[in-house]
């Protein structure tokens, strides 16, 4: 009886060796129970990564051992109650199991795939705040779950298709849209600096009359009522200390004036612009208003004597905003973003046919950057310095050292002008709407004894007129806000953590 028994047992060795066909699978239910596969898997179908095994314990010894497909998966028996299964390429096969009478035992189906327990440990210490489920379904691997970004969703599926090529199923979902709020900073800084000295001269004698200086051609033919010449004194436009003295020399009469000027001033902007968009959408935003520009139009006119038209178009601006933010992996946010300041210049406007175009001074800016939460980056700047200097002179008498100062005007000017642009991105999420604050909640009218005895515009302001920064009389009192910022977050807005 021994050695039937040993010549079955090599029998079933010798069967698996040479990968006999399989047999019909037809292993009751209650026999499948007594397969203990190896720690995670089924007792009625084991995964065997490709290159790595498994080892099938059965609760009672066998004889013999079939495997389907054996390019799929080799089986080496251990002892008599477990044997070895090594995958070998992508593919689902069965394992046979008989005992020493030949009877079934059971039929368990082996799937060879990738290494889903890798993957899974891989991508959990790539992506570690990620939520992402890891199986395989035949020759194929799955990914399911949610992630925070579409990146990070790419991200998985190259990690996966270092396992499985591209028999990779992905069904990740992205998780909702993240929005953005961007700070814009526009400050600039023009300094301007100047200063005129210069003497104005009218001469007179018998019939030669004459003058020099700024005033020189109204000079020349003024008078008093003696006869004398007098300086146009309203002709010095831009002086701001003036002195006048009247003297001769032989039978020249002259009249002297000196103007004198130094001008000084300082030109600060500062705008901040907020505005919030999707991850992936773009949005603007546009403070000021809109002049109207003519435009001519050919064709017919009115008359039919085809005359040209005129039209009305209307140009923006005002502090204006336009940027689209994609939020990437680890927290990354691409901005493209165009903000603009624009005012009205006088200076700069044209008249045509009596109508006149104004002008406009404008700061502008268009980039692309990465940043990240709460980062900051100064995307523009400026340092301007202009000089410019002005001598007019008589000739000849002017160049005189000393002496050709009563013969000349001189003056400069100096404009220094700074600018700055600083972008700043935060990730934020809606709030509840009594945590949002607007100016219209502090700004209140004020009562008729407060407008006619102190002259208060409204209650945000206080009425020492010796200190224009104290507190008003209510918020000494204690009286709350019709609503109040949040302590964490006086923006309005809630970060996100």
């Amino acid at each position: 009886m021994l050695g039937s028994d040993r010549k079955a047992r090599r029998a079933g060795w010798l069967a698996a060796a040479l990968g006999a066909a399989p047999l019909a699978m037809l292993a009751a239910p209650a026999a499948a129970q007594g397969i203990a596969a190896a720690p995670g898997m089924s007792a009625g179908e084991i995964v065997v990564p490709v290159n790595k095994s498994q080892v099938v314990v059965a609760d009672r010894p066998f004889t013999k051992v079939l495997i389907g497909n054996p390019e799929i998966a080799d089986i080496v028996p251990l002892t008599n109650r477990s044997v070895y299964v090594l995958g070998k390429k992508q593919g689902t096969t069965s394992l046979t199991i008989y005992d020493r009478n030949n009877t079934l035992i059971t039929v368990i189906d082996v799937s060879v795939g990738a290494d889903v327990v890798s993957l899974r440990r891989q991508l959990s210490e790539l992506l570690p705040d990620e939520a992402i489920a890891v199986r395989a379904s035949g020759d194929s691997v799955v990914l399911s779950g949610t992630v925070s970004s579409g990146p990070a969703a790419d991200r998985a599926k190259q990690i996966a298709a270092t396992y499985a090529g591209d028999k990779v199923v992905n069904l990740l979902s992205v998780g909702a849209a993240q929005q953005v709020m961007l700070e814009v900073r526009f400050s600039e800084m023009n300094r301007t600096a100047a200063k005129q000295f210069g003497f104005n001269n009218a001469f007179f004698s018998g019939g030669f009359r004459g003058g020099t200086g700024s005033t020189a051609p109204q000079t020349a033919i003024l008078t008093d009522q003696a006869g004398r010449p007098i300086v146009n004194l309203p002709g010095i436009l831009e002086a701001f200390g003036v002195g006048a003295a009247r003297y001769s020399i032989g039978s020249l009469n002259i009249v002297t004036a000196l103007d004198a000027l130094e001008r000084k001033g300082v030109v600060t902007t500062l705008a901040e612009p907020t505005l919030i968009a999707l991850s992936g959408e773009s949005a603007s935003f546009l403070a000021g208003g809109e002049f109207p520009v003519p435009v001519a139009q050919s064709g017919t006119g009115g008359g039919g004597n085809g005359a040209s038209t005129i039209t009305v178009e209307f140009k923006p601006f005002g502090v204006s905003l336009a940027f689209t933010p994609t939020v990437l992996d680890d927290g990354v946010i691409n901005l493209e973003v165009a903000p603009e300041v624009s005012s009205i210049d006088p200076s700069a406007s044209v008249t045509i046919n009596g109508l006149t175009v104004p002008g406009l001074q404008t700061r502008r800016a268009r980039t692309t950057l990465e940043l990240r939460d709460g980062q900051s980056f100064a995307i523009a700047g400026l340092l301007r310095n202009d000089f410019q200097d002005t001598v007019r002179q008589f000739p000849v008498l002017g160049s005189i050292p000393i002496l050709g100062a009563l013969f000349r005007s001189t003056g400069f000017q100096k404009q220094e002008t700074e600018l700055v642009i600083i972008v700043t991105p935060r990730l934020v999420k809606p709030v509840s709407a009594e945590k949002l604050a607007v100016p219209t909640d502090r700004v209140l009218p004020p009562s008729e004894g407060d407008l006619f005895g102190f002259g208060r515009t409204d209650r945000a302001v206080g009425i020492n007129p010796l200190n224009p920064h104290e507190p008003p009389p209510e918020a000494k009192k204690g009286k709350p806000p019709a609503r109040t910022l949040p302590d964490d977050d006086p923006s309005g807005y809630e970060m996100r953590k």
